[in-house]
């Protein structure tokens, strides 16, 4: 008697997920995320205003302003490894939210700041959150967006950065030059993250990958059956819509699920059996022989772009009114700076897709070192919008394309925390810009102050080169 021919495996819930069209769901999904990022973006923009506010106000040194802008990014070191970790051990949605709350809660109370001291300690604990929030968020992201348009998911989520930078030109310039305690208003709406983090706490979805990988696979299963319920979005099918075009599904190289994918396949109808917790992911890990190129090349590049990236933009309308621009001036021409961000994103979410992670990420990065030369050689307010607005322009699509690359190329146990210690890494440059600026301006004005941005983003140009490609692909597990 014949044998009836072996079923196929049904594909795995990751391989499910890396076949949808971009649905409604994703779209949420990337917009309640991207909320979120842009109150962070809100919050690192309105310090830069009100350090120029303060310099007046309290009649404060270059010195107290410096640690003023880069206390926070102290908390943003520590926020950014410990966030990774424990998006790694306790999923990416809770850390998500309790970043919020922190960041939220400490910035309504440095509105009520009754010296630089406090100042200072509240803008830690509010660095702490920032820092958190952003690799974390981009995890999530990564986790559920189709394969074959993953890095423009990403590059999408990132372009919230410059709503939130935008509302906070916006309120640096309609609010605090309006009263002596302008200031404490701006850093008062600063709260609306706390509000939020509710928002995100009920309204998000858990990473499959991250539920799977802890054995809840009945609640991975729900997660996935939301998703592929959801209508797709914008009359996509069986392409992946987002923004500027379509993905078809051969675009780079093939979303073929990991082998891993193998021994969790189920029928669709059916939830998988739940594996057991995995180990917990170590630090060391990211160091071991199958990681420590990629790393050493993305932590290179996290710490050049920071540090050219908050060293420019952190002290930019102090830099304005030194050149002797009014403080409305200054705020203004900053704002025109800052439009520039949208286009820069817009075209990073459509190379990256077609040129790939890697060469997008040079390419942007080179367009920055090149418009800081410019800015600091700029003399008329002419000059000075036009480098200003080419340098946002091509360094905001280059942090696109860099939280896209940078969750990709680590495994799912390792991904939060290859992200996090990244940033964190990064994040001391952005602790010593803000204290080298008044120093380099001292020497050599705006001329040797930028051309040391534009020589950090040479070197990390470079050492994008040296990332591995993932265009297309699924990610590793």
């Amino acid at each position: 008697m014949a044998e009836a021919p072996a079923q196929p495996a049904a594909p795995s819930r990751l391989t499910r997920l890396d076949a949808l069209p971009f649905t409604r769901r994703h779209g949420r999904l990337v917009v309640g995320s991207g909320v979120g990022w842009a109150l962070d973006a809100m919050d690192v923009g309105l310090i830069s205003f009100v350090i120029a506010a303060l310099r007046v106000q309290w009649d404060l040194s270059s010195g107290e302003l410096s640690w003023i802008a880069s206390i926070g990014f102290v908390g943003m070191a520590i926020g950014a490894s410990v966030g990774g970790l424990l998006a790694d051990r306790l999923g990416r949605r809770q850390v998500f939210a309790l970043t919020l709350l922190v960041y939220g809660l400490a910035t309504g109370a440095s509105a009520l700041a009754w010296s630089v001291g406090a100042l200072m300690a509240l803008r830690f604990v509010v660095g702490v959150g920032l820092g958190a929030e952003l690799p974390v968020a981009s995890t999530l992201v990564s986790e559920f967006a189709p394969a074959r348009i993953r890095g423009r998911v990403v590059v999408v989520l990132e372009a919230f950065w410059a709503v939130g930078w935008m509302l906070a030109a916006l309120i640096g310039f309609l609010v605090i030059p309006r009263a002596d305690d302008g200031w404490r208003w701006a850093l008062a709406i600063g709260a609306v993250p706390a509000l939020y983090a509710l928002v995100v706490r009920r309204g998000l979805p858990e990473s499959v990958r991250f539920l799977e990988r802890v054995g809840r696979g009945a609640e991975a299963e729900r997660v996935v059956r939301g998703f592929e319920d959801s209508r797709p979005l914008l009359g996509s099918s069986s392409r992946g819509t987002l923004g500027a075009g379509t993905i078809p599904h051969d675009v780079g190289a093939p979303a073929t699920p990991p082998a891993s994918d193998a021994t969790t396949a189920v029928p669709a109808g059916a939830a998988a059996p739940a594996a057991g917790p995995g180990p917990a992911p170590r630090p060391r890990e990211l160091w071991g022989r199958a990681m420590r190129r990629r790393t050493a090349a993305a932590w290179t590049v996290w710490f050049f772009v920071n540090f050219a990236y908050y060293g420019a933009f952190v002290w930019l309308p102090s830099i304005l009114v030194a050149s002797g621009f009014s403080l409305v001036t200054s705020f203004r021409y900053t704002l025109l700076i800052t439009l520039a961000q949208l286009p820069g994103y817009a075209l990073a979410a459509v190379l990256i897709e077609v040129w790939g992670r890697r060469a997008t990420l040079a390419t942007f990065l080179g367009g920055s070192a090149v418009a800081a030369g410019l800015f600091g050689w700029a003399a008329s307010p002419t000059q000075v919008v036009a480098a200003g607005m080419l340098l946002s322009f091509f360094n905001l699509g280059a942090w696109g394309a860099l939280y896209a690359v940078t969750p990709e190329i680590y495994p799912t146990a390792l991904r939060g925390t290859g992200s996090g210690w990244a940033a964190g890494f990064g994040r001391l440059a952005s602790i010593a810009a803000p204290l080298a600026v008044p120093h380099l301006l001292a020497v050599g004005g705006n001329e040797l102050t930028f051309a040391v941005f534009a020589l950090a983003f040479v070197i990390a140009g470079g050492a994008a080169l040296a990332l591995p490609e993932l265009r297309g692909r699924a990610l590793q597990d």
